[in-house]
């Protein structure tokens, strides 16, 4: 005989919902990351009971049918409906979590980290917990490990404007030294503006494996001497 969820089944699957995406979301704050624990949690709960009510739905649908033969032609429990929509609809709350700043783009991971929670909530609540515990573990590794054996270092454009040619040219280079940014090429070019010479240097880098853009940016505009810095399409 079929039956509906018992009450232990029920708290089993939510508290492993929490302990998957609490761990996910742990690893999401610390790197502060848009979404962080609580934000994990609630959507892999959600997608938990999402998928429990769907399968409650299936099993009242046979109980109905047991006892109903008559209705048994017009009953319908599709088992994907509402998982499909809690799929699609994460897409919508992942699509928040995206930055656009300074021609930076950040929080992709983040929305696909929540999009992944969701279906590791779906699996959990569906009760295929090999699934859910397999697709925990290798999320978790990405998430966590992949950057660290995996380093790919995007190469960019960067065109810094900047006053007195030696101080500031020894203090750019320092800066890429400290922060090992390796300098793939470079070009210059000068010209005069009220009675000043600007230079202008446009480097291609490969950022340090700690900094961003938006963190070059700033710190190579804490020195006064550095009238723009910009990257520029290669």
């Amino acid at each position: 005989m079929i039956s509906q969820l018992s009450v232990l089944t029920v708290i089993t699957r939510l508290l492993v919902s929490v302990l998957f995406a609490g761990i996910i979301g742990i690893d999401r704050a610390y790197k502060h990351r848009p979404a962080g624990l609580r934000t994990h949690i609630l959507v892999c709960l959600g997608a938990c009971i999402i998928a429990m009510i769907q399968q409650n739905i299936g099993f009242n649908a046979i109980e109905m049918a047991r006892h109903y033969p008559e209705v048994k032609g017009v009953l319908r429990a599709d088992d994907a409906r509402l998982i499909a929509q809690v799929v699609s609809g994460i897409g919508f709350l992942g699509a928040g979590t995206i930055i656009v700043e300074h021609h930076s783009i950040r929080g992709l991971t983040t929305a696909a980290s929540l999009w992944v929670v969701a279906c590791i909530g779906l699996a959990v609540g569906m009760g295929d917990y090999i699934i859910a515990v397999a697709g925990f573990l290798v999320v978790y590794a990405v998430l966590g490990f992949l950057k660290k054996i995996i380093r790919i270092s995007p190469v960019r454009k960067l065109r810094v404007e900047y006053l007195h040619k030696v101080e500031t040219k020894k203090f750019i280079d320092d800066y890429f030294k400290k922060n090992e940014i390796t300098v793939e090429g470079v070009r210059f070019s000068v010209y005069k503006r009220d009675d000043e010479k600007v230079y202008t240097n446009v480097y291609s880098i490969d950022f340090g494996k700690n900094l961003d853009y938006v963190d070059i940016v700033e710190g190579l505009s804490m020195n006064s001497n550095i009238i723009k810095v910009e990257t520029i399409n290669v």
